[in-house]
């Protein structure tokens, strides 16, 4: 079970600005996604994850769904995605997100007052998207949030560190001098 570690370690680096971004199957669609490195994964995640009573899984588009999509057929749990894009449907909750190299509203749709969810992202680096989601499902929505969980980590100081929410990772990386670091290869519980 080390595919995501040696994936990481291989992943190739561009620059955004002063903003250093490996480009990884699971955070970006490219290179290609291989199924056992999705299976792994998936595997880590059911291992990890508080599962029990979880009513829905949510996740943020796009790079979260192919990961939530997998963790769904293997756990039965239903599926919510944010979207970037309103759709005007009773119930739905915008949400501002900024990133380190973006900003954006996105949607909250089919999560209701009560509901426990699991929170599951590809990538928590700056932590504004995980946030906001995080402040919306509790705040707005009135969700109880069972477990947050991102695959990987970008280490270093983020928007959650002042929080009381914990989001549990898989792997914990940094980029340093144009290559990927591995932190911590078993993540944060």
């Amino acid at each position: 079970m080390d595919q995501l570690r040696q994936s990481l370690l291989d992943a190739p680096i561009i620059e955004k600005g002063e903003y250093q971004y490996f480009v990884h199957p699971i955070s970006d669609g490219v290179p290609m996604l291989e199924p056992e490195l999705l299976r792994e994964i998936v595997i880590r995640i059911i291992r990890k994850a508080e599962l029990e009573n979880v009513d829905k899984i949510v996740t943020p588009a796009a790079m979260g769904i192919h990961i939530s999509t997998a963790l769904s057929l293997m756990t039965d749990i239903p599926l919510v995605v944010i979207r970037k894009r309103q759709y005007g449907l009773d119930g739905e909750v915008p949400l501002f997100q900024e990133t380190g190299y973006s900003e954006s509203e996105m949607y909250i749709n089919d999560v209701e007052e009560g509901d426990r969810v699991l929170v599951l992202d590809d990538v928590l680096s700056t932590g504004g998207t995980m946030k906001a989601i995080l402040d919306a499902l509790t705040d707005e929505v009135g969700a109880e949030v069972v477990d947050v969980v991102a695959v990987i980590k970008k280490a270093g100081p983020n928007e959650l560190d002042d929080t009381d929410y914990n989001v549990k990772t898989l792997i914990n990386v940094t980029v340093e001098d144009g290559e990927v670091v591995v932190v911590d290869a078993q993540g944060d519980e």
